[in-house]
């Protein structure tokens, strides 16, 4: 049981009514904890033991239940290929983020995934919205292909072609991009050295995807992903925006506000804030429960937050 799950149903836990959605959140997070703590239990006795009761009052210990079958009727393959998808481009969409100090609260527009086979697209499809969300991004578009470069792995592929490894480091410099993909999406590709038939497989070669302008690109495996990088005013201010609710719920629980309590925020005004807060007030109140937010002089007890390095005062009360 990953963490996977849970942080993508973070908004179905915490929004307000009790409705159907939220109730099946509960339960399939609790029938997956129930069945670890089962499973967990011969060789994490006291601790699985614990979490058990701690999720069904009505047992006495999790060493008294019998240990869960499998149920092959739950089981979607369709589905799982789906969410590995899912992990996959979202680790590469976060891979490119960190290697260009882009936090993942900083919203971005637009992810370009080339895919020749048209059912891997469509499983994309499935969990795009799941993509989007996770890795802050505004936009997904399918493209026909990005343009590749490849070249030999001489420590590899020398072994397998010795004396002609010349000759096969020519032949592969002049694969065309439909080799190339061919290579990669069947992991092996038969191609003629001085007349002979060498089977390379995608071990024996290094396969560089080339950069589109504005965008970055990461591939593993059959995925490629190329991100926008380019941050527009408008983003911008989101990105404060989200940094602000950030900073403003960790000063909600140092001042041991409980979940649920409303509250009235005080904002010092500040040149590098002022235009986000005012552009998405709305969206900050909701997610810090404010029923009013004011940018004004403060005086009194007040708490300094820092947003993007910016040091900014903040005063908060509890609503009536």
């Amino acid at each position: 049981l990953s963490n996977w799950y849970v942080r993508l149903s973070r908004r179905r836990f915490w929004k307000g009514e009790m409705n159907e959605d939220k109730q099946a959140a509960y339960e399939t997070l609790h029938e997956c904890l129930t069945t670890v703590s089962k499973l967990m239990s011969p060789f994490a006795p006291f601790f699985s033991d614990w979490v058990f009761k701690n999720l069904n009052a009505n047992h006495e210990s999790v060493h008294l239940t019998d240990l869960p079958q499998a149920n092959n009727q739950a089981i979607d393959l369709l589905l799982e290929d789906q969410m590995d998808y899912a992990q996959r481009i979202t680790s590469l969409v976060l891979s490119i983020r960190k290697k260009e100090n882009i936090k993942v609260r900083q919203p971005l527009q637009k992810i370009l995934i080339p895919v020749i086979d048209p059912a891997i697209k469509d499983e994309i499809k499935h969990v795009q919205s799941l993509i989007l969300a996770e890795v802050n991004v505004k936009e997904l578009a399918f493209i026909d292909e990005i343009e590749k470069s490849i070249k030999p792995n001489f420590r590899v592929l020398g072994k397998k072609v010795g004396a002609k490894m010349k000759a096969a480091a020519e032949a592969i410099s002049g694969m065309t991009s439909t080799q190339i993909s061919e290579l990669e999406h069947l992991g092996s590709f038969v191609l003629s050295v001085d007349g002979d038939q060498i089977t390379l497989v995608t071990e024996d070669v290094e396969i560089l995807s080339k950069d589109i302008p504005g965008y970055k690109v990461a591939a593993e495996g059959k995925i490629t992903v190329a991100l926008d990088i380019e941050v527009s005013d408008e983003l911008r201010l989101e990105g404060i925006a989200r940094e602000l609710v950030s900073k403003l719920q960790q000063t909600r629980k140092e001042q041991a506000f409980d979940v649920t309590d409303k509250i009235n925020v005080r904002i010092e005004p500040n040149a590098y804030i002022n235009d986000a807060i005012n552009t998405y007030k709305t969206y900050i109140c909701n997610e810090i429960l404010a029923v009013n937010l004011e940018l004004s002089a403060i005086s009194g007890h007040s708490a300094d937050i820092e947003v993007d390095e910016v040091q900014v005062s903040v005063q908060m009360n509890k609503a009536n």
